[in-house]
This record gives structure tokens, C-alpha cells and sequence, in this order.
């Protein structure tokens, strides 16, 4: 039976119905994660000022950030090259997740892809259009949205929202430690979005459980 069970599976994997069906569900989960991305993004960008922080628990907050960089706040690169290396990926991502789903892939590693996918295209959207379509008044006022082209940047040079912040474990470091000693110490300190976190967890669960799977 588990044999019979198998065969099934497998077959159902590279067949013409399998393959719209996986494709259905990846396009389904892109897109919800797009959707839940924004709507958390421009409830905050509209409903907090800039650097306004909510205390959730002691160890979570609602802190308002924007960041020109990656993921988690970083900046490495020039702000146009950064968005066009987004777009690049995500194109060349897709395009492999669609070869993949043509040559069998399994339900699981669909969904890392589609996640990164998701991940990524989220903050494509910020960094394109926000500059587009949100003003940046200053603090304690909150942004609106404005006629088109009429926000505070041009095109591809939106800022990507953050909100999430998690100073799990803080202590300062004692005064006799080279270096460090005196600083105040927080961790986890970066401050991310729901697109950051759709991008991290599909890139740990394929690590984990689908490298083999990575020359599909």
C-alpha cells in the first residue's frame, strides 16, 4: 500500500494537473503574502509616525522604521542597483520555480520558493511605488497618500518599511571587558517586516530540509 501510495504521489507531481494545481497554490501564496505584506506596511505608515514605537510585551514591539537596504534594515548597495537586483531575482526565481513545478517538485520546497518569492516581491513594491505615492511629513504627523508622483521620491526610490521589533535579551557589558565593555547589548536588535520574515523562513526551511533539492 505504501509503495502504491508512492507511485501515486510521484505521478501526481509531474502530471499536467499536478503541475496547474501546484501552480494554482504557489500564485495563491505569493499573493497572500504580497497582500498581508502591505496591508500591515501602509497600516503602519499611515496609522504611526516615523520612529513612533507601541509596546506589544516586553520583548515585542511595533517600532516604525524605513531603510533604503535589505532585509532586516541592512545597506550594502546604491539604492537603484539594490531594487533592480530585486527584480532580477525574483524574475530568475520564478522562472525556476516553474521549471521546477514542471519536473516534479514536492509541495514543501514549493512553498520556500514561493515564500522567498513573496518575500522579496513585497519589498520590491515599497521600493518602486512608495516614493510615489506617500508623503513624509514630520513627526508626530502621520503619512497620507497623495496623487501619483507627487510623494516624497521618485520612481525606484521608495524606502521599504519595518516594523517589527524583538529585543529578546539585553544586558550591558561589564566596564573590565575590552572593547565592548560599558556598551549596552541587545538581542535580536534588527528591526524587519512581514516580507523579511517570508523571505527568511522559506531560505532556512530550504537549508534544512531541501538542499538536495537545490539543482532541480
Amino acid at each position: 500500500m505504501e509503495l502504491e501510495k508512492e507511485m501515486i504521489e510521484k505521478s501526481d507531481l509531474s502530471s499536467p494537473s499536478g503541475e496547474v494545481r501546484r501552480g494554482v497554490v504557489a500564485l495563491v501564496l505569493i499573493l497572500s503574502v504580497i497582500g498581508i505584506d502591505q496591508a500591515i506596511k501602509i497600516a503602519v505608515k499611515t496609522g504611526m509616525y516615523l520612529h513612533q514605537s507601541i509596546r506589544v510585551t516586553d520583548w515585542f514591539y511595533l517600532l516604525f522604521t524605513e531603510n533604503n537596504g535589505m532585509a532586516f534594515g541592512w545597506e550594502f548597495f546604491d539604492k537603484f542597483l539594490l531594487t533592480s537586483f530585486r527584480i532580477i531575482f525574483v524574475l530568475l526565481i520564478a522562472i525556476y520555480m516553474v521549471r521546477a513545478i514542471r519536473r516534479g517538485i514536492s509541495w514543501g520546497y514549493l512553498t520556500c520558493l514561493a515564500l522567498i518569492i513573496a518575500g522579496a516581491a513585497g519589498n520590491i513594491v515599497d521600493c518602486v511605488f512608495y516614493g510615489l505615492i506617500f508623503n513624509n511629513p514630520p513627526a508626530p504627523m502621520v503619512a497620507d497618500f497623495v496623487s501619483f508622483g507627487s510623494g516624497y521620491g521618485t520612481l525606484f526610490n521608495g524606502r521599504v518599511v519595518d516594523m517589527f521589533y524583538f529585543p529578546l535579551v539585553e544586558w550591558d557589558w561589564p566596564t573590565w571587558m575590552p572593547l565592548c565593555g560599558g556598551n549596552h547589548f541587545i538581542f535580536f536588535s534588527p528591526i524587519f517586516n512581514f516580507a523579511d520574515a517570508a523571505i527568511s523562513c522559506g531560505i532556512i526551511a530550504l537549508l534544512l530540509f531541501y538542499r538536495k533539492n537545490l539543482t532541480i
